[in-house]
């Protein structure tokens, strides 16, 4: 089998540069097993040198995502499966990654729930080699499992300090072996206005609230592209799928549905003073 994390720079240089054992390059043909823990736990432990338990809890929760049908297609789950959220989160909070709820993460910013990235996630339906934007980079673990899915990552993140130290975290991991994180550029940046000179995106994921759809977001989205965003005011948003179309007189439109059905998802307002005045 595929080994991901072999040794390259020596296990010395190796420990000593991340908490992980050991470096590799990346196979992206790499497939773990999607329906049996055990056997999931066993291939973690051959090919990633992982914690296993981490691996138990996160197979733990991918199964508790699945059922509430919160990822939809093999592709999907294998980047659920891949991706380590317990280096995403604060280290105080490691033993936590996996929990069903917002965890801090500082900066007045928190980690969203794996169910609900799963199903914002699977609501894109991201085809390999699409370029996604990102709105909203926080800790750094959406964009992480979205280069499951693609390489063509972009993150935005509006927090000078935040956006540094989550660049750390992938720098980090690239450097343990996870070669998938080299395909995510980073800027630090408002958000609001996209990342114009990267337009345009196939697939835009919002990771913060806000009550309207910033129309440079919508401009910068390819015809027929689709967008992920939670809506409506301060800690009750609904996250929309926002699908643009162009018609026949060049004029574009937008169809949205609500990825939950009505429920009210709370996330953390879109910083930048972009909100509606009262």
């Amino acid at each position: 089998m595929i080994r991901r994390r072999e040794f390259l720079l020596g296990a010395a240089a190796t420990a000593a540069a991340s908490p992980l054992a050991a470096a590799t390059a990346f196979g992206r043909d790499m497939s773990p097993p999607l329906g049996d823990k055990a056997a999931f736990v066993a291939w973690g432990k051959a090919n990633t040198r992982e914690d296993p338990i981490y691996l138990e809890r996160r197979f733990d929760r991918y199964k508790e995502v699945l059922a509430f049908n919160d990822l939809w297609t093999p592709a999907e789950k294998r980047a659920f499966l891949l991706t380590p959220r317990e280096e995403f989160v604060l280290p105080q909070d490691k033993d936590n990654a996996y929990v069903g709820h917002y965890l801090d993460i500082g900066f007045g910013v928190t980690i969203t729930p794996p169910g609900t990235m799963g199903r914002m996630t699977s609501s894109l339906v991201i085809k390999a080699g699409e370029k996604v934007l990102e709105i909203g980079t926080g800790s750094g673990y959406q964009s992480a499992l979205l280069t499951y899915l693609t390489p063509r990552v972009y993150s935005i993140e509006i927090i000078p300090e935040l956006a540094q130290r989550t660049r750390g975290v992938y720098d980090r991991l690239i450097a343990a072996g996870y070669n998938e994180y080299s395909d995510i550029a980073t800027r630090s940046a408002d958000g609001y206005y996209g990342w114009e000179e990267a337009a345009p995106f196939d697939k835009i994921i919002v990771t913060c609230g806000i009550d309207h759809i910033p129309p440079p977001l919508l401009q910068q989205l390819k015809p027929s592209g689709t967008m992920v965003i939670p809506v409506g005011p301060p800690g009750a948003q609904h996250i929309l799928k926002v699908v643009k179309r162009e018609r026949a007189d060049g004029e574009a439109s937008v169809a949205r549905s609500d990825i939950f059905g009505g429920k009210i998802i709370p996330f953390v307002p879109l910083a930048g003073g972009h909100q509606t005045p009262s």
